[in-house]
């Protein structure tokens, strides 16, 4: 028999207030290392273990590359890097981002499976999109158990609730009553009899976030060619199915949900529309300039060709210009005379 004596947890937007109050609820004797990933951009300083540490009576600091999990402690993700657990020690990584995320909630969770099995909880708070539900599942998968924030509880409820109805997180509890909940889920014997042991394609997602050269330049891809494009690096992505959810991956590693990739293709259908829209108004200039050029040299016929191509070009980009200002960029059809435009 043994203890869960690793609580893994990921938040998003609306995180940092679900983070104060869950670790103000936790008791100052916990026998569990506690490891939080927050998504934050790429370059910041985080003052998050600064925040968390004066309402936590557990010590709370930014994690170090080969540390070892110490019950009782708190350890906080560092910007730009994967925060990751191997062999009982912390690992920082810059491997790929996964959903355009480093640190990655999914990234943890999975090497917290791997690594500890049933000794796991994977926490989801607040947040937007799917982040975390992939790990959710990988932790479940080695018998670990899973803990949703309540949606109704959330300043952003799409992450909870997709690591609950798609994730299969056995508790869904307001943040205000995690800490107490956590320390009655450590302090159950687990049995490791049996335990199911990590999957191959667990050992592979592994060690690309790991930076495994092996792992990142192997033949073999894990899923199937998808028909996708990766949105990081344009490269092919292959569709993984794994706990009834289909996600992708490309060849370099780069990792998509469903809900995050969707949301970068508009992120990139926006991008373009906005460089057509810049092509629409320099064409329109332009007729408009050769036009007035062919009217002064007697050219009619000409100058009313390029007065057409001007009405035209300024015509699609009206539309293109509305289309922008609604914000109707939501992987809908285009209307047809965007289309045609």
């Amino acid at each position: 028999m043994a203890r869960r004596d690793l609580v893994v947890v990921g938040a998003s937007a609306g995180g940092v207030e679900a983070l104060v109050q869950l670790l103000q609820g936790l008791p100052p004797d916990l026998p569990a290392a506690v490891l939080v990933v927050l998504h934050m951009p790429t370059g910041a300083r985080s003052a998050l273990p600064a925040i968390l540490g004066r309402v936590c009576v557990l010590p709370v600091a930014q994690a170090v590359d080969g540390a070892r999990l110490e019950p009782g402690t708190v350890t906080v993700a560092v910007p730009d890097r994967h925060l990751m657990v191997v062999d009982g020690s912390i690992s920082l990584s810059r491997g790929p981002r996964e959903n355009g995320h480093r640190p990655a909630v999914d990234v943890l969770f999975r090497s917290a499976a791997r690594a500890a099995g049933r000794r796991v909880v994977a926490v989801v708070l607040s947040g937007v999109l799917d982040d975390g539900t992939a790990g959710m599942i990988a932790v479940r998968a080695r018998g670990g158990v899973g803990l949703a924030q309540e949606p109704a509880d959330s300043m952003y409820q799409s992450m909870p609730r997709n690591a609950a109805e798609i994730g299969g997180a056995e508790y869904v509890a307001p943040a205000a009553q995690m800490g107490s909940l956590l320390a009655h889920l450590v302090s159950e014997e687990v049995a490791e009899v049996d335990e199911p042991a990590p999957s191959d394609l667990m050992d592979t997602e592994t060690a690309m976030a790991h930076l495994d050269l092996d792992a990142l330049t192997g033949g073999d891809r894990p899923g199937n060619p998808s028909g996708f494009g990766c949105p990081s690096c344009h490269g092919a992505l292959f569709a993984i199915d794994e706990g009834g959810m289909e996600r992708f991956r490309c060849r370099v590693g780069h990792a998509w949900s469903p809900e995050s990739l969707a949301a970068e293709q508009g992120q990139a259908l926006e991008g373009a529309l906005w460089m057509a829209l810049r092509a629409l108004e320099e064409r329109a200039a332009l007729s408009m300039r050769m036009g007035e050029r062919a009217g002064q040299r007697g050219h009619l016929i000409s100058a009313k060709g390029f007065q057409s191509r001007h009405d035209e070009a300024q015509g699609a980009a009206a539309v293109l210009r509305r289309l922008l200002q609604n914000g109707q960029l939501n992987g809908e059809a285009l209307p047809d005379d965007v289309a045609e435009a």
